[in-house]
Parts: structure tokens; C-alpha cells; sequence
């Protein structure tokens, strides 16, 4: 079985998934506009689980998170952009790393440098208190559930720290699938608003974005975020791309679709929805 998510001539979305699909089956993915996303220029997964909820709120304590194994896919050609994906609830960087690797994309392998980092393995509250590798807490499946805004944070910063050894000619993006999804949004608000939700600064400058199923953590405090007018700026001239499947029932399409009117009607203005799925 195949779903393909056509978004115009430039990119296209393509999940494989075995007739005999089980939780843990892998599902590989398939970009081919990034590099229009990210306006390069050029010569001619295991499936996971997750709730559209936010963990279980303001904590007291802060906890100690050990991230897992980063795994590197490098160009083959001139480096031009470096691109950090993240892995959804439960999964790991060392099966994205192994799928991009693989693309059979001449023009995205030659150029984008691919860095699939690990969460960390941590207690879900939705799961009981089970350890999983996860990016953040997750503790309800609902639109009102608070945000882990410790681990959120953590998780952004995370992302920006493996910038950090990047060139300085070089375009950063960041994305991801599910959770990842989520925190490559959380990434995507704590650029335009310059720091994080903690108050320490933002240190990345980011040039693209991708969310593939997920969500955007802390949509009802957006807007205040947005207030400033570098912040309104930024926000105005980041592209991201949102793509949601109108049958998903793990992170149902809602969530996608609300995260998508958020960002625009908050000054995101390259902003990207896509919905269209074909099942082959």
C-alpha cells in the first residue's frame, strides 16, 4: 500500500506502508521539494504513536534528560543545507538516518546534510509512567491538555546545540514526524520570538521548517509571542510546510488543520497546508 501526498511539482510526500502493517512496521518517507523550500539552487520510519495533547504542565523539579545517539547523513556533492529531523514517540534517529540515506533523490542527497538525532528516554505519562524515547511529556489527549514546557524546551535547545557546528553560509532547517513534528513548531515559534519559552535566547537562525502529522505546542500563547516587531518579521519571512493526512487516526487532522490557521493568523505568511492525499 502507498499514500502519496502530491504538493505541486516541487514536492511530494511519499509514505510505503507493508499490507501487513503493524505499529512497530516501518514507514519510509520520501521529500523531493526541500530543496525548493529551503530556495537552494543546483545543477539540472517506524510508525509512531502520539496524542495531540501537551504533557502534564508547569513542573517543580526540573529532570535530568540524557539525549540518545545522533546519526549523520552526509551530502554527496557541496554542502548547502543542514536539516535536523525529528523521530516520533517511541522511535529513533538511527531508522530516519537509514531511510534518508537511502532517498533516491540525486539533487536532495547532493546537497542537504541530514542530522537524525535520539530523544530522550523518559517516563509517559500517557503510557502510565512507561519510559519511552520522547522529545516531551505527553499526559492527555485533548486540545486543553497543558504543555511540558521543560521539555519542549529542552528539545529545542537540543536541536539548536546541533547547529551550532554548522557553517555560517549554510541554510538551517529543521522537521520531523509526529511529536517531531511538534517540536520542529516549537523550534519554528522560539526563532521568531527570539528565545525560549525560559527565557534564555534562541541561538539557531532557521530557514525552513516541515511537520509531517503533528502539532503546534503553545498555540494559545503564539500571538504574544508575536508582538515585537523582529518577531513579527521573522515570523513573516519563515517558510514552513504543514502536511496532515484527513484520515490519521493517531494524530487526528484537526490538530494539523488548527495548527496551520494559528501560524497564519498570527503572521506566519509562508505558510504551507497540505491535505491531499491519494491512496494507491
Amino acid at each position: 500500500m502507498e499514500l502519496r501526498m502530491k504538493l505541486g511539482k516541487s514536492f511530494c510526500v511519499c509514505f510505503r506502508i507493508p499490507w501487513n502493517f503493524q505499529p512497530c512496521a516501518s514507514v519510509s518517507l520520501v521529500v523531493v521539494g526541500l530543496p525548493a523550500l529551503l530556495n537552494l539552487s543546483f545543477g539540472s520510519a517506524t510508525m509512531s504513536f502520539t496524542g495531540p495533547s501537551f504533557g502534564p504542565g508547569v513542573r517543580t523539579v526540573r529532570r535530568a534528560l540524557e539525549f540518545g545517539r545522533t546519526y549523520v547523513v552526509r551530502p554527496k556533492g557541496r554542502h548547502q543545507a543542514t536539516i535536523v529531523w525529528l523521530h516520533g514517540l517511541g522511535d529513533n534517529g538511527s531508522s530516519w538516518s537509514q531511510l534518508l540515506e537511502t532517498l533516491p533523490l540525486p539533487n536532495v542527497r547532493m546537497t542537504i546534510k541530514w542530522i537524525c538525532p535520539t530523544a530522550p528516554t523518559q517516563p509517559i505519562t500517557i503510557f502510565g509512567g512507561f519510559p519511552s524515547t520522547a522529545w516531551f511529556d505527553v499526559g492527555d489527549i485533548s486540545e486543553d491538555a497543558p504543555d511540558d514546557i521543560e521539555g519542549l524546551d529542552a528539545a529545542a535547545a537540543h536541536v539548536a546545540n546541533l547547529f551550532s557546528t554548522e557553517p555560517a553560509d549554510i541554510k538551517l532547517g529543521v522537521g520531523g514526524f509526529s511529536m517531531g513534528a511538534a517540536t520542529s513548531l516549537y523550534s519554528a515559534t522560539c526563532f521568531t520570538h527570539g528565545k525560549y519559552e525560559n527565557g534564555n535566547p534562541y541561538p539557531a537562525k532557521l530557514s525552513a521548517v516541515v511537520g509531517l502529522s503533528g502539532w503546534l505546542p503553545c498555540s494559545k500563547t503564539l500571538k504574544n509571542k508575536i508582538e515585537q516587531d523582529e518577531a513579527a518579521r521573522r515570523a513573516a519571512c519563515l517558510p514552513i510546510l504543514l502536511c496532515h493526512g484527513k484520515v490519521d487516526d493517531v494524530v487526528p487532522y484537526k490538530f494539523g488543520e488548527k495548527s496551520s490557521q494559528a501560524l497564519s493568523s498570527n503572521g506566519f505568511q509562508d505558510m504551507t497546508f497540505k491535505s491531499n492525499w491519494i491512496l494507491n
